[in-house]
């Protein structure tokens, strides 16, 4: 039977990376996203279409009660989880902090913060050998923001991943007895939407000069390292923050 994977956020950029080469690599996916259905379903499409298993599972992660009937859907299409992806995150418009609402910061903090949380709490629940699992594994996706702070621009944004890198690290060794490995990938400067959506449609253009690698990196590129870390591969790695970001 495949092993059962679930990723936020997997209609698009990297998430939709991720469930492809998942897939590939045989395991049942569950595609999830919060608004655009169409990309979803096309996601899934690509999968069934190479002989792979996946199903869409809407919810917006912010919001508790839709994470937790997110999970019951897997439950009852799919079976029990063996890995998840924390990937749905969001930014918002370039500002200063003494320019953010508290709309936005909430926003902010309810997606890439709390929705990781409770999405790891679901799975841990279905995973762990304390509640009668056979483990599996947790990725979750940070930003090298999270260390470079995101001055003039996203500071919410960079305090957001600086608190999954210490939910990673602290989860990591909660669980380590448990069966589940906890890590995180670190992104730099990728060619993903994630840009138009915050109003910088040409950030990465714009950034790539100040990339050692003077390159932004592609959604695949860190689908592999999100791969890496959830196999067997990678069996003594947990509380790892993956930086995949081009020396940056």
């Amino acid at each position: 039977m495949n092993p059962i994977l679930l990723i936020t956020g997997a209609s698009r950029g990297i998430g939709a990376a991720t469930a492809l080469l998942a897939a590939q690599k045989g395991y049942a996916v569950a595609v999830n996203y919060t608004a655009n259905s169409l990309a979803a379903d096309e996601v899934v499409r690509q999968i069934r279409a190479t002989g792979g298993n996946a199903i869409t599972v809407q919810a917006d992660v912010g919001v508790e009660a839709q994470v937790i009937a997110m999970f019951e859907r897997i439950d009852a299409k799919l079976g029990r989880l063996a890995a998840l992806v924390n990937n749905a995150g969001v930014v918002d418009v370039a500002a200063r902090v003494d320019e953010m609402s508290g709309e936005r910061l909430r926003r902010m903090f309810d997606i890439n913060v709390l929705g990781s949380f409770w999405c790891a709490r679901e799975a841990i629940q279905r995973m762990s050998t304390r509640h009668g699992g056979s483990g599996g594994a947790i990725v979750n996706v940070s930003s090298v923001a999270a260390r470079l702070g995101g001055a003039g621009q996203y500071v919410d944004y960079a305090a957001s991943k600086g608190a999954i890198d210490t939910f990673t690290a602290g989860l990591a060794r909660e669980v380590a007895t448990e069966g589940i490995r906890v890590n995180a990938v670190r992104p730099g400067i990728i060619e993903t939407e994630i840009h138009a959506s915050g109003g910088q449609p040409d950030r990465v253009r714009q950034m790539a000069p100040l990339v050692p690698m003077q390159r932004a990196g592609s959604a695949l590129e860190v689908a592999q390292a999100i791969m890496w870390l959830l196999s067997d591969a990678s069996s003594y790695t947990t509380g790892t923050l993956l930086d995949v970001a081009g020396g940056r």
